[in-house]
């Protein structure tokens, strides 16, 4: 099976055209005169158990095809696809004031081959994503309010999912091993404290990535990260205020060299959700300090850390029809501007742990943008035509914050800074579709980035054309 799938996905040519043309088959329902799946109560496996009391079973299997043409990023080939394959089980077993829970991901890439940026952000083949055991406390700590401690392996979900985020497009998801402790008042005001080893995905060496090897992921006390996060109401019909403090510290092993980071990363947002014949508005900002070595190099100069993110929004959604919602957004992620010999302070942002493809665009093969060295201004529209199905499309302009560094997600950098602060436009589509209600998910699209000045002129540049990117995917839910 794995060489028949390896053959399939090896096929060059129209491999970007494919990833565009095949999610049309399944499509096909939407067409006039064809009939529709009815929407009744969803099979699933819960359901094939009995529906035992106290145990949840569910999970997804997703298959994505996808291509991209012209890549950007230095030293890879110039066109490749690849098959991507993500197997999800969770089981949870609630026995009143404790919890058990369990998760295995199964996440393999077939073709993409050594010219490829395939990674572990795409492969961690059979791994163990949660295993942890909660308590809830109810309300121990007050009259109407919840407690709860989470321990062992979990993944996170926190605020805008810009710096903590538990992934959805990405084929691999961020897990942490430790301690969770979360509050919620009466009055709908939370926090949440945590102390943690981030898992590191293994295998980490190409060999092992293309081959879909299963090794064991691992995490120590040489990487830890840990932070608290606090929300409460504020009126204004909806909106909330958040804050957030997160610390993430590293240092090297005898086997695992490091940038020794030690990061700081303080930050606020002021946001309301998006409800139709409103505005809505998302403003969110952090600042990061502490330090970090040039390189893994274990006598590389250690440099002071002062970075930022900053994110603007303000959209409005249409009542009735089909319910469309426009949006402008800003972005302005500092980049690192060295000194002499590399000196001063260190200015690139790290996004941690966060999630990127909701605002930047699809990543895996693609993902030329992210909270990093960019100014951006966007425009976004969303629609649904139908019940089932979701539409948007989002284009993007975008420019260097630093002439120095790399850009944004790209790898792409000048080492004379003369290349211009224009990046490029990149603009986007997506279309969503239940083809079976809760069972069967449809989801196909693409994004062009076109180069600006600084894509094509600087000297790490690859000096191909405008980047052309395509993937359609589909998902069962059981």
């Amino acid at each position: 099976m794995t060489t028949i799938l390896q053959g399939a996905v090896r096929a060059r040519g129209a491999g970007v055209l494919r990833a565009l043309v095949l999610p049309m088959l399944p499509v096909l329902p939407l067409l006039p005169g064809v009939a529709h799946a009815g929407e009744g109560d969803a099979p699933t496996l819960q359901k094939a158990l009995g529906n035992p009391e106290g145990l949840t079973v569910e999970g997804h299997v997703r298959a994505r095809y996808e291509a991209i043409d012209n890549q950007f990023r230095p030293g890879r080939a110039r066109s490749s696809d690849a098959l991507l394959l993500r197997s999800d089980l969770q089981v949870t077993y609630d026995a009143g004031p404790v919890q058990v829970g369990g998760e295995i991901t199964d996440s393999r890439a077939y073709g993409g081959g050594e010219g490829s940026s395939l990674g572990t952000t795409e492969v961690n083949a059979l791994a163990v994503t949660q295993a942890y055991l909660a308590f809830d406390f109810g309300t121990a700590l007050g009259e109407g309010t919840s407690a709860r401690l989470q321990a062992g392996r979990f993944t996170m979900d926190m605020g805008s999912r810009r710096l903590v985020a538990r992934n959805r497009f990405r084929n691999t998801i961020n897990a942490f091993t430790g301690f969770r402790a979360d509050w919620t008042g009466k009055g709908g005001e939370s926090v949440s404290a945590f102390y943690t080893m981030p898992v590191r995905r293994l295998p980490g060496d190409r060999d092992g990535i293309l081959d879909n090897h299963v090794h064991a992921d691992s995490q120590g006390f040489d990487e830890t990260f840990w932070g608290a996060f606090a929300r409460t109401p504020i009126g204004l019909r909806g909106a909330a205020l958040e804050g957030y403090f997160y610390a993430l510290d590293e240092d090297d092993t005898p086997s695992r060299a490091t940038r020794n980071r030690h990061l700081r990363t303080a930050g606020a947002r002021l946001s309301r959700k998006s409800t139709a014949g409103r505005l809505d508005f998302d403003v969110e900002g952090a600042y990061q300090f502490g330090n970090i070595r040039n390189s893994t190099a274990p006598g590389a100069l250690k440099r002071d850390v002062s970075a930022y993110f900053a994110h603007a929004e303000v959209g409005y959604r249409f009542a009735g029809g089909w319910s469309p919602r426009v949006a402008l957004e800003l972005d302005l992620v500092s980049g690192d501007k060295p000194g002499e010999n590399g000196g001063g302070s260190y200015n690139r942002f790290d996004t941690l742990f966060g999630a990127r493809r909701f605002e930047f665009g699809p990543t895996s093969l693609y993902g030329a943008l992210g909270r990093a060295n960019i100014r951006s201004v966007g425009a976004l529209v969303q629609a649904s035509p139908a019940k089932r199905l979701s539409l948007a499309a989002m284009g993007r302009a975008n420019w260097a914050d630093s002439l120095e560094d790399s850009f944004s997600a790209t790898g792409v950098s000048d080492a004379e800074g003369n290349a211009g602060r224009f990046a490029g436009y990149q603009l986007e589509a997506r279309a969503g579709y239940w083809l079976v209600p809760r069972v069967l998910e449809i989801d196909t699209g693409g994004a062009v980035l076109f180069r600006g000045d600084f894509l094509k002129n600087a000297s790490g540049a690859n000096g191909w054309g405008d980047t052309l990117y395509g993937y359609t995917s589909a998902t069962v839910h059981f």
